[in-house]
């Protein structure tokens, strides 16, 4: 049987790994929780007058099946939606407009971009139909032991060549139009990744489905999801910085011994099965790894900083041509990819509880904005975007891969029972990928540790699941 098990980190993908690997390997499976910062991860909260918002990770697809899984399972209700437009910005205009009236939007994205639109939407629906197989896999057992695997069994080499190229060679490959990938496209992929269509198109069609369908959220705060799994796992959490990982072997079977800091000093334990959920990247991680052979490589690649600035202010609705700003009708501003726009993307955000009285502020009123940037923003730029305002909070992460430098994707396996989750982020980043990501993992772990070999990277899966059915 499996001894204690670890995992690395308490966000998304670390409580969701430990509630998986608890439903594969059974209730008597020991898991301990590393965390140094605290439970959630990116999926943190800010308070603004008592009330408390969401800072980043905001919106679930309402095809994440996992998540909606996660929700049921720890009784969480969806928050309540509170209807807002949107629009893109240019820095001189608006580029497109959302109206109240449905069909008129449509009207208007065709008289813009004539069959673009439609073209978009059939490359994302096919992306995501194929996506979708993944939980039928799942729930039939079948686990993959790298990224590119996974990739492949739901839509063969063609996804694998989606993480190499880019979105916007993708769309303009199936007649969609530069214009339209200059200004619907970027402003998408700016306010999600906060980079260009030079992202690769899987990651972008991750991006634009979640810009096209229904989104969701979870009342309270997402954040939520996190704690809820790793109470329901009775996982012990550990409050503590994991600072290496080496390898002993014991009866032929290998054996981790995890070294950590924390306020009482240093520390380690020794583990059966290892799961790192944070990212292994220099600039990200000082894990080290020690007596692996051969030794376990140094991951490529970079991280995107991005600052989100959370504002309690008045709009400057003039900056965006409406003098009057009782006239504003927008709660979420996208923007195009201008070399002199200094902010992403911003929202009028609601607070993580809404009740059934709330109401949006009016735009004249002072609302709670959350601004997306690059750089943290000045004085002068929060003047431009803001008459006046009584608070910001900021909060700068390193939030996603820099995709445009990405060759190969980072393995999932780095040593017999020692596996790597926060590498799927290099094929998109969202709450589902993650939690897709947590599944593969244990089950993965789990069919290994069992030598059920043949539920590992099986070919031709489709006719396998029907034949099962």
């Amino acid at each position: 049987p499996l001894s204690p098990a670890a995992v690395v980190g308490a966000g998304l993908g670390g409580s969701a790994t430990a509630y998986f690997l608890q439903q594969h390997f059974g209730p008597q499976v020991q898991l301990d929780v590393y965390e140094a910062a605290g439970v959630g991860g990116r999926l943190a909260t800010v308070t603004v007058n008592k009330q408390q918002y969401e800072s980043r990770g905001a919106s679930i697809h309402a095809l994440s099946l996992h998540m909606q899984d996660f929700v049921k399972i720890l009784g969480l209700k969806h928050r309540r939606e509170v209807a807002g437009k949107s629009a893109i910005f240019s820095g001189e205009h608006f580029v497109l407009e959302e109206t109240d009236w449905y069909l008129l939007n449509l009207f208007r994205l065709w008289w813009h971009y004539g069959i673009s639109f439609l073209r978009l939407q059939m490359w994302v629906e096919e992306v995501m139909e194929k996506f979708m197989r993944i939980y039928k896999y799942q729930a039939h057992g079948y686990a993959f032991s790298s990224l590119e695997e996974l990739l492949r069994s739901l839509g063969g080499e063609a996804f694998v060549n989606m993480t190499q190229r880019s979105v916007a060679e993708s769309l303009l490959e199936v007649g969609v139009t530069q214009r339209f990938v200059d200004d619907v496209i970027a402003a998408v992929l700016r306010s999600s990744y906060g980079q260009s269509v030079l992202v690769p198109a899987f990651a972008g069609a991750m991006s634009l489905a979640g810009a096209q369908g229904s989104t969701w959220a979870v009342e309270g705060g997402n954040k939520l999801v996190c704690s809820g799994l790793l109470k329901l796992t009775k996982a012990n959490v550990i409050s503590a910085r994991v600072t290496g990982i080496s390898l002993h072997s014991s009866e032929g079977r290998a054996l981790y011994q995890v070294h950590y800091e924390s306020t009482e000093g240093q520390g380690s334990a020794f583990y059966d099965l290892v799961v790192v959920t944070t990212p292994l990247h220099p600039s990200r991680s000082n894990i080290t790894f020690d007596n692996f052979d051969p030794p376990i490589a140094d991951f490529p690649g970079s991280f995107q900083p991005s600052v989100t600035s959370v504002v309690h202010g008045y709009l400057n609705s003039s900056y965006f041509g409406f003098p009057d700003p009782k006239l504003f009708p927008f709660t979420s501003i996208l923007t195009t990819d201008t070399p002199d726009l200094f902010f992403h993307a911003m929202d009028n955000i609601c607070p993580v509880n809404i009740s059934a009285a709330f109401r949006r502020k009016q735009p004249q009123e002072a609302a709670v904005w959350r601004v997306l940037s690059q750089q943290p923003l000045d004085k002068q730029q929060l003047k431009t975007l803001f008459r006046s305002y009584y608070s910001v909070q900021v909060a700068e992460w390193q939030t996603y891969p820099r995709y445009d430098a990405a060759k190969a994707l980072p393995p999932v396996v780095l040593h017999q029972s020692l596996f790597y989750l926060s590498g799927v982020e290099w094929v998109a980043s969202s709450m589902e990928m993650t939690a897709v990501a947590a599944k593969n993992v244990a089950l993965l772990a789990y069919n290994l540790w069992h030598q059920e070999l043949e539920k590992i990277d099986q070919k031709d899966l489709m006719h396998k699941v029907k034949m099962e059915l």
